[in-house]
């Protein structure tokens, strides 16, 4: 029972962040379907300030998450988060589209691939 009791905080920060990865997947979907289909550079540009400010918040909204988890976990845990959300909240107030856009993705990144919010979602899932 305690590995189950251990395991939960893990499996809650991994169910989050899934929902949050498939929350920016469905905006850039939205956000690609509006520029290709309507040419709508603004929607676009809507679309990716809206997936920025999702991940601003990243960190600060699973903090009670994070906090849940054995303290170097933890840690560890809360560095990653504040790495995607800083890097959010610096791709807005830069007011850079294409930093937005890249927002999860390394360089080398294939279509098709998960991003790097999914994978550490994945990474989270692999505790439990």
């Amino acid at each position: 029972m305690s590995s189950t009791k251990a395991a939960e905080p893990a499996t809650l920060l991994a169910d989050y962040l899934d929902e949050k990865a498939r929350r920016v997947k469905a905006i850039e979907t939205q956000a690609e379907a509006i520029i290709h289909d309507k040419g709508d550079q603004a929607g676009y540009q809507a679309k990716m300030r809206e997936k920025a400010e999702l991940l601003s918040a990243l960190a600060v909204e699973a903090a009670p998450l994070v906090k849940a988890l054995e303290p170097d976990l933890a840690e560890a845990v809360g560095e990653r988060l504040n790495g995607f959300s800083n890097n959010a909240a610096m791709s807005l107030q830069v007011g850079s589209v294409f930093f937005m856009s890249a927002l999860l993705y390394p360089d080398d990144h294939k279509p098709g691939e998960p991003n790097n919010l999914e994978l550490f979602a994945a990474e989270v899932r692999s505790w439990v």
